[in-house]
């Protein structure tokens, strides 16, 4: 029988994928890039790219959390070694989010995007850039691709336990996805110090998270 108490196992892997792809995926942190890539645009034109660039990022993050480990097989990589890898990986962005770097990449990202839409002598709303930079690598990006293999690895092979991942993940980018949809009101009610606090607080979080990650992979690797 299935045990769906708060301290049942399912539970605690739901909290653990959610809270995880919550941190890495960010959405609090994209409004505002997504608020600079769209300004001046159309709201249908916003709309479109808030539901094409969750599409696509969802897309890519439930084929490598179903196909990562038959992935990582055919190059030889065994799951332990991804597991202290991928930690080690989601540990960098947890210190790039306390310090800050990580936001100020995105914006150098969003900006280089405006940049050539100007040079290109298109107005902006005829850009799109639900596929890049904001479904990748904004969304499915490297530590989120990293992260929603680790926790499928976590599963074991359980159907059971690889549905919560998917359905963590999916959560997700339905709050992302509503994120991007209320950019403009999110903006006005999160201030720029209110937004820094949370991103710093969020990744101490993460932090322990890679952490444990790789505290899994060294166990499994020795057998412990």
């Amino acid at each position: 029988m299935t045990d769906l108490s708060l301290n049942g196992p399912l539970v605690q892997l739901f909290i653990s994928a959610f809270v995880t792809l919550f941190v890495v995926i960010d959405p609090p942190g994209c409004v505002p890039i997504f608020s600079s890539l769209t300004a001046g645009t159309t709201p249908k034109h916003r709309r479109d790219m808030a539901v094409r660039s969750s599409l696509i990022a969802a897309g890519v993050l439930i084929a490598f959390a179903l196909g990562g480990e038959a992935f990582l097989s055919a190059l030889g990589i065994t799951l332990p070694a991804f597991k202290i890898a991928g930690g080690l990986m989601v540990f960098v962005i947890a210190i790039d989010m306390v310090f800050e770097k990580r936001t100020q990449r995105r914006e150098s990202r969003a900006e280089g995007v405006k940049s050539a839409a100007d040079a290109a002598g298109k107005p902006l709303e005829e850009e799109d850039i639900s596929v890049f930079p904001m479904a990748i690598p904004m969304l499915a990006g490297p530590g989120s691709i990293a992260s929603v293999m680790l926790l499928s690895a976590r599963t074991d092979g359980d159907v059971t336990k690889e549905a919560v991942v998917l359905g963590a993940l999916v959560t997700v980018l339905l709050l992302t996805l509503l994120c991007l949809l209320a950019a403009g009101p999110m903006m006005k009610l999160m201030g720029a110090k209110f937004e820094g606090a949370l991103t710093r607080l969020l990744g101490v979080v993460l932090a322990a998270l890679a952490a444990q990650f790789v505290i899994d992979g060294i166990k499994q690797s020795f057998g412990l």
